[in-house]
């Protein structure tokens, strides 16, 4: 039961959707081809400027090699592969990236101090770097007058540029003087700082120290002191660290800008302080224990002098020379035991920095010096029984020996730790110092970018012309007119002779003469657009055969659509073929039909309507033979009102009584409301829409206001035809061939 009214919806559904025309959106890029190619010619040309003046940027590259310093745990090589692991060179790239890295590169070089010389707006960046000095110090000479911007050469050399916190991002002007004098403004041009080159200038506020100047006076130099944050944060983004192939420990650095020098500087500053800080921190160990073995030696010394000052002092109060070979023994075991047991106990006092005290390696420290300790005792023991003059010269020997052994020691860990903190090399290297190709530079890469700007255009013209296409609902089709029920009695060519002739009138009227417009139908006869009209007027032969009168009126929806070119010539084609053809002007608020025919605008319509004047008194002849015209006359304030009064109907009278036709030109009806007035007292009733310029429901609604008001529409004159490429009809529907005689 659904199935029927289910397949009319899919119908109406199918019908109202629109159709993409290839054909027609081919045609209309044909058509506006002029207008793609001056676009697409325009960002060519932007394209080719935009290459020319560009700033070069260049790329500076250095090459840096990180080693595995880690060793593998014994037996577990082969297994290594089975985890993932992260190369060391990952890691140092982060590194290398760091803050501190950056900052200290920040620093040194003074990277957070903009110093440019000002230039010319969009030109000067161009001509200052093409300038190639011959001598030393040589300037470019300023163009175009401009002396305060620098054109070539112009150099500055600053040490030191302070300024106040709220001052940091705020750009100062430093002005060239004779005698390498200067001047430092703010952006209020306010003079802060005034003095020479190689002054230390300050004022509390800001200090600036210009160490070289090379300028013509009066050239200015922007200074801008950055945040120092900020800076480094732009280095870190700027610098690119990639490990060249994965495991292999090759990291390759690059650092774009638009000065080769700037990058290259850079670029070493940043990898000389990564190897350096690279270096320290494997080092840090040996040095760590050489502070403290540099802090422990002169105690150690002090104990030896003293304890062998003790020994001296006791040997000649108890006029003792040498122990006994028996002493001697034990001594020596203590002392190589007392010997271990400060070296040991010196063990601990390091360990004590690195761990806390229940550590298995600090506690195993602390059981080796128990142990120690304890035979210490037992051999001390072995000598109570010896006489006390023996006790005491071994105790005081053992101190000295002891003392000696543990600073020798001390001596020797210290050279050693020495030797192997200078020869700490890290565990990465420079491979390539940073260079830059100033002879190929990466960019900007001026061919692509003159194509790229050449492909930008050409698709944006495109995208135009098809927006345009789009949104342009003008008919171009007779076809889509008469699908409205209207029938289309004629399709009018563009006149390309017509342009010239409103050219001349257009002129004439510019130098205030009172020449006429030429009329087409009498200049140009053979004009493809009067043989339409022709063709129009065998038309209405047969379309005025059942109408109530002979009167034609001509509408329109909109104006300047071609009314008044059509009634005029449409009334020398009729005039032409031996009728007595009236033309009547009722647009009495702009109508202009006397210019055709060189005649004035008074004594018309509207005089006739008014009373004032009757129709022997308004109507003029022209130079067409058979053709009057009657002119618009005054302007009124009330031409409806004027319109209705019972004058028009006795005009209409007596003309239809004179004339074989009558053409009456009205204005547009979506205007005004006088064409349905005129069209109600004629027979027959023309619109005029023109190509390309009238809606398909623009046309629709001016057919609907002529029926509300009663009138039936008798057909459309298609008007202002162009033939292009975009319309599948070839021409327009209705073919027009030029059919000359030979001469």
């Amino acid at each position: 039961m659904n199935t029927k009214p289910d397949n009319k919806m899919n119908q109406t559904k199918a019908e109202s959707t629109p159709e993409i025309n290839l054909a027609a959106l081919l045609g209309a890029l044909i058509d506006r081809k002029y207008f793609i190619i001056a676009v697409t010619a325009l960002f060519l040309i932007a394209g080719v400027i935009h290459a020319t003046f560009s700033a070069p940027v260049y790329q500076a590259n250095a090459m840096i090699q990180v080693e595995d310093g880690g060793a593998s745990v014994p037996g577990f090589d082969d297994m290594a592969g089975m985890f993932e692991s992260t190369s060391a060179a990952v890691t140092e790239v982060e590194l290398l990236r760091s803050r501190s890295v950056i900052g200290e590169a920040v620093d040194s070089l003074q990277l957070d101090l903009s110093v440019e010389p000002k230039l010319f707006p969009f030109i000067g960046a161009h001509f200052f770097r093409k300038f190639s000095p011959i001598k030393e110090n040589e300037l470019a000479e300023p163009r175009f007058g401009a002396e305060s911007y620098a054109w070539g050469g112009e150099s500055i050399d600053i040490f030191r540029f302070d300024v106040p916190r709220r001052a940091i991002g705020t750009a100062f002007t430093l002005v060239t003087g004779v005698n390498n004098e200067f001047s430092l403004l703010n952006s209020e041009k306010e003079e802060i700082l005034q003095g020479k080159v190689g002054e230390e200038l300050t004022n509390n506020l800001f200090s600036l120290t210009v160490r070289e100047l090379n300028a013509r006076p009066g050239t200015e130099f922007l200074l801008l002191r950055k945040d120092k944050l900020n800076t480094i944060i732009d280095l870190q983004s700027s610098i690119l660290a990639i490990e060249k192939v994965r495991d292999s420990g090759i990291v390759d650095l690059s650092l774009q800008s638009s000065q080769p020098s700037y990058a290259e500087k850079v670029l070493n500053k940043v990898a000389a302080i990564y190897v350096r800080r690279n270096v320290e921190r494997n080092s840090a160990e040996a040095q760590k224990s050489l502070e403290f073995l540099e802090i422990q030696l002169p105690e150690i010394k002090k104990q030896l002098e003293y304890a062998e000052q003790r020994f001296n002092d006791y040997q000649i109060k108890r006029q003792s020379i040498n122990i006994s070979l028996e002493t001697q023994g034990v001594l020596e075991q203590v002392v190589v035991l007392e010997t271990k047991l400060q070296s040991l106990e010196l063990k601990r006092l390091e360990l004590g920095r690195k761990f806390k005290k229940d550590h298995p390696t600090y506690q195993g420290v602390i059981e080796q010096i128990e142990a120690v300790s304890k035979q210490k005792e037992r051999l001390v023991n072995e000598v109570a029984n010896l006489p006390e003059t023996q006790q005491e010269l071994l105790r005081l020997k053992r101190d000295v020996e002891v003392s000696n052994q543990i600073y020798t020691l001390l001596l020797s860990k210290t050279q050693e730790l020495d030797i192997v903190r200078a020869g700490t090399v890290g565990n990465v290297r420079i491979v390539d110092d940073a260079v830059v190709n100033v002879h190929k530079p990466i960019k900007p890469k001026k061919a692509l970018i003159v194509v790229i700007a050449t492909m930008l255009g050409g698709m944006l013209a495109v995208a135009i012309v098809l927006v345009q296409k789009t949104m342009h609902k003008g008919v171009e089709d007779p076809a889509e007119i008469e699908a409205l029920g209207l029938p289309v009695y004629a399709s009018v060519p563009h006149s390309d002779y017509q342009d010239k002739l409103s050219g001349f009138a257009e002129r004439a009227r510019k130098n205030k003469t009172n020449k006429p417009k030429s009329i087409l139908a009498l200049d140009n006869p053979a004009d493809l657009a009067i043989e339409a009209l022709r063709s129009l007027r065998t038309s209405l032969h047969f379309a005025m055969m059942e109408a109530k009168n002979n009167i034609i009126a001509i509408s329109g929806p909109s104006p300047s659509v071609g009314k008044s070119f059509i009634s005029v010539n449409l009334a020398s084609v009729l005039a032409q073929s031996g009728k007595k053809v009236l033309i009547i002007d009722a647009d009495m608020r702009k109508g202009y039909l006397q210019t055709q025919f060189g005649l004035k605008w008074d004594d018309g319509l509207s005089d006739y309507l008014s009373g004032r004047l009757n129709l022997e008194q308004v109507t003029k002849p022209t130079k067409v033979e058979g053709l009057s015209v009657i002119t618009r006359g005054q302007i009124p304030p009330n031409p409806s009102e004027l319109l209705m009064h019972s004058n028009f109907n006795k005009l209409v009278e007596e003309v239809t009584a004179a004339y074989d036709i009558i053409i009456i030109d009205t204005p547009p009806i979506l205007a005004v409301t006088d064409p349905a007035i005129v069209s109600a007292h004629s027979g027959t009733t023309l619109l005029v829409t023109r190509f390309g310029q009238n809606h398909v429901r623009e046309i629709e609604l001016t057919r609907n206001r002529f029926e509300q008001n009663g009138i039936d529409v008798k057909g459309v004159v298609f008007n202002g035809v162009v033939k292009k490429a975009s319309n599948a009809y070839g021409y327009y529907g209705y073919y027009n061939y030029e059919y000359k005689s030979d001469k």
